[in-house]
């Protein structure tokens, strides 16, 4: 695996530290950024230049916001091989490559942990992550062309890559190494791993063990 360089993100958080100047440095990298919902407002109202998911799928969030990425063009944007047979299956349906998914999860275990014993199901079950979850599965199974960032406290790498790495390339465009996109893949998983397993206990101590 080599360099690869982000032409095309997908934006979408809970946790908005530190997401304007992520979102001003791809910006000035010529990076075209999806987003969704809040995030794409807040990063619109900062001056980031961001095209909503739903415009670029050509379908509108739906059921109060359940919905917003679990799409086709999303989901293939992130999973295609950049491959000429990849390319040209993503051509046929009309969607691109997706090479940069910055994701971070609705705050379950804090919603559950702050309710303690007065929790209240059906809030819980609204901090339940679904979209961003697979999002993320996504990019870590296609790290080879994908990078997957799920925190913030890893901004600051990948601009720093991505700053180092544009200059060496005349369009502008910043790229992510291999060794930093198997990093991130592996820490990616481990994050959904807890999370879910988080989901699973709580749902486990309320329906099985009561």
């Amino acid at each position: 695996m080599s360099t690869i360089w982000i032409g095309r993100a997908i934006l979408s958080v809970h946790n908005k530290e530190g997401l304007v100047p992520l979102g001003q440095q791809l910006a000035s990298l010529n990076v075209e950024i999806l987003s969704t919902g809040g995030t794409a407002k807040y990063l619109r109202e900062s001056g980031v230049p961001v095209i909503d998911v739903a415009a670029y799928t050509g379908f509108p969030e739906i059921l109060g916001g359940r919905v917003k990425t679990l799409h086709p063009k999303i989901a293939g944007g992130i999973l295609m091989p950049q491959t000429s047979l990849g390319v040209e299956e993503a051509h046929h349906h009309g969607f691109g490559h997706i090479d940069l998914v910055v994701v971070n999860l609705y705050p379950f275990e804090e919603t559950v942990r702050a309710q303690g014993a007065n929790v209240d199901v059906d809030a819980a079950m609204e901090q339940m992550d679904i979209g961003g979850v697979t999002m993320i599965r996504e990019g870590a199974k296609n790290h080879k062309y994908v990078t997957v960032v799920t925190h913030p406290s890893q901004y600051p790498a990948l601009m720093a890559e991505m700053e180092h790495t544009s200059r060496t390339r005349a369009s502008g465009y910043g790229g992510v190494s291999a060794e930093m996109r198997k990093t991130f893949a592996a820490l990616a998983l481990k994050h959904t791993a807890r999370y879910c397993a988080t989901e699973a206990a709580y749902l486990e101590e309320l329906y099985l063990q009561g």
